[in-house]
């Protein structure tokens, strides 16, 4: 078979680290012939080489190519092109993991759309990743239509033919910021890009450590020199104009301004502070025209106005009002309708332990070079956050606890001006309520509710909660769209979270009495403290005595605020025995149900479920947490095993 993709692994002495990359590059959903993985090994002086030299042996799909430590990843992701025979190249970090369908779903999804390069949706574990760029599929992305230029690391699909015929390669060397040049170019040069934003592909983590080459200090100096190489590929080839403008303020505004803002920059030591200043300031007069700030958010414009004029302490103090600011977001109703669940919220900026407030004059003036000083800078910020007012949006992600994979959320919501006072001061509120369908929670496992808010001149995330007490409302759990899903409040900061297929003992279903569920002939019927869509839900009834299991066809219906499980019941085989029950959902796990069916000379009646005595639990939870125990034990001896 023709090689799909070919996946290049730059490697230097990644530890442990590189056993979830590795894991991940076997497990794709990609027939083994149909893809192949380069790890080229840049002088690594750990037991990485002769790890990756038995999994060589052992894997056809897998080639190792070992070379002289060359500083950076530049050259062993071009060694890794030249060795490559995919139709599609891939490039993937030592200590980060691809999605198990990543190289299926980004190889179609290129190969449907003609497209040069793929983007696929990328989750950050411990570290940012792009966020507005995957809020939706983008079959035909530029830089123009779409944020492209919010991600310019190399982990991403580029059409080998596409590489060659431009000549495109990474600089080598020991530098920074070679996967900027990169991919600024491939951005500009390709045919099409395509955005794929509706799977996980790449997972972006932060080692434990946090020796990622990312987290570690650079050289001012050399760091920005480097930087303007990136700038130099815009300018090469774009015309000066807004184009050109809203790419370089990319780089502005993450790469600068960001670095000189409220904790970021107070994080950082004195001096390393005022050499890293000298430098952006160095930047920001030399290449960037008015055009470029002017795009800025209302706070970004200050503070890329106090950088080009020289202004380290203004700067310095503006960084230490904004560490003040914060989002909340109050939960205020939660509750299942037809199968999908409503969250209503309030979302608004605290600072200073209150409700921000803000004068209400919807003047808005541009801002005409630096502010004079540190009041007539909020000043100015605050007069342009109630005049933009209007354009402010609030979302409603879920984040998948385990691996950062997070989706936005249908939402609707509204602006208002909340009086904050005689002084004639206001609060801006956005009031908002989302839709979340548990069919798009793609993973059982915990997700968390979070809240994203552009007001002003800041973008802002924080946790749905805490919900002011006594006034936290708790649905039932739901069965629907195949999941069994529970919200909850976690404990103790209670921020909303969602329960998806795990929560077999917690769904509420140990209150139900025998005397709540009705036998008439072979008929059962039982009210259930659940949620199920309109339409009803088909589930399984299993009963379970002695080793020996009945699968009974039910199904659930609404029944005011509750469900009604109904079920007729295969009599003539429940003969002798006490049969617990089960509730079984496609898709999910088995709930188990607080009563039993006793076969006895009257018949079958419905009874209270055993109950396990405290030496059988704990003997069971002992059990659990040896099995636990000796599956890592296992896997870890497997692995040293294979290292060997």
């Amino acid at each position: 078979m023709p090689v799909k993709v070919s996946v290049v692994v730059p490697v230097y002495n990644p530890g442990v680290y590189v056993e979830d990359c590795i894991e991940s590059l076997l497990r794709q959903s990609l027939p083994p012939d149909e893809y192949e993985v380069i790890f080229v090994d840049d002088g690594s002086t750990d037991d990485t080489p002769a790890r990756l030299d038995v999994l060589a042996a052992a894997e056809s799909r897998v080639t190792v190519v070992h070379q002289v430590n060359s500083g950076w990843s530049g050259k062993p992701r071009n060694v890794g092109i030249a060795a490559a025979r995919g139709e599609y190249v891939m490039f993937v970090d030592n200590d980060d993991y691809l999605g198990d369908e990543a190289l299926e779903r980004m190889y179609d999804y290129g190969v449907a759309n003609g497209a040069d390069v793929v983007v696929g949706k990328m989750a950050g574990k411990g570290r940012g990743v792009p966020v507005e760029l995957f809020r939706r599929n983008h079959p035909r992305a530029t830089v123009e239509n779409a944020p492209l230029i919010d991600s310019l690391t190399p982990h991403k699909m580029f059409r080998r033919a596409f590489l060659d015929d431009i000549g495109l390669r990474f600089p080598e060397g020991r530098r920074r910021l070679e996967d900027h040049v990169f991919v600024t170019e491939a951005y500009l040069r390709a045919s099409n890009v395509s955005v794929l934003s509706d799977y996980v592909c790449y997972y972006h983590v932060r080692r434990d450590d946090a020796s990622n080459a990312g987290f570690q200090r650079f050289d001012p100096g050399g760091y920005f020199k480097n930087l303007r190489e990136a700038l130099d590929v815009v300018e090469q080839y774009t015309e000066p104009g807004p184009l050109r403008d809203r790419l370089f303020r990319r780089w502005l505004r993450v790469e600068m301004v960001e670095r000189m803002r409220a904790r970021r920059l107070l994080a950082l030591p004195a001096d390393y502070r005022r050499d890293l200043f000298e430098e952006i300031h160095q930047v920001v007069v030399e290449r960037f025209g008015p055009g470029v700030a002017a795009g800025l958010q209302p706070t970004q414009q200050v503070v890329a106005a106090l950088i080009a004029a020289g202004r380290y302490d203004d700067v310095e103090a503006f960084a230490e009002w904004e560490a003040g600011i914060a989002l909340t977001a109050v939960p205020e109703r939660v509750a299942w309708e037809d199968g999908t669940l409503r969250v209503a919220f309030t979302a608004e900026y605290a600072s200073a332990g209150g409700p921000m407030t803000f004068a209400a004059s919807t003047a808005r003036t541009p801002l005409d070079g630096p502010p004079e000083d540190l009041a007539a800078a909020v000043a100015w910020v605050g007069a342009d956050t109630v005049a933009r007012f209007e354009g402010a949006a609030a979302d409603l992600l879920v984040r998948e606890r385990a691996s950062a994979a997070q989706y936005f959320q249908p939402v609707e919501f509204t602006r208002e001006e909340v009086p904050a006072g005689d002084d004639g001061r206001v609060r801006l509120l956005l009031r908002a309520t989302a839709t979340v369908a548990p069919a798009g929670l793609t993973r059982d496992g915990l997700w968390d509710a979070l809240v994203r808010v552009k007001l002003g001149g800041w973008t802002k995330e924080c946790r749905l909660g805490p919900a002011p007490r006594g006034n936290r409302p708790t649905p039932y759990a739901a069965v629907t769209g195949g999941h069994v899903v529970l919200p909850y409040w976690t404990s103790p900061h209670a921020h909303l979270a969602l329960d998806v297929d795990r929560a077999t003992h917690r769904v509420g279903l140990g209150a139900l009495t025998p005397a709540e569920i009705t036998l008439s002939g072979a008929r059962l019927h039982a009210r259930l403290p659940l949620h199920v869509p309109d339409d009803g839900t088909e589930v399984t009834l299993r009963l379970t005595a002695s080793g020996t299991a009945h699968d009974v066809p039910a199904t659930l219906s609404p029944q005011g605020s509750a469900a009604l499980l109904e079920a007729v019941l295969p009599l003539g085989e429940l003969s002798g025995a006490t049969w617990r029950a089960a509730l079984g959902v496609p898709g999910s796990r088995f709930l188990p149900l607080p009563f039993a069916l006793r076969s006895g000379v009257g018949g079958v009646r419905v009874v209270q479920a055993p109950t396990p005595s405290a030496l059988g639990r704990l003997a069971r939870r002992a059990r659990r947490r040896l099995g636990t125990a000796l599956g890592r034990t296992t896997a870890r001896l497997r692995a040293l095993a294979t290292r060997r």
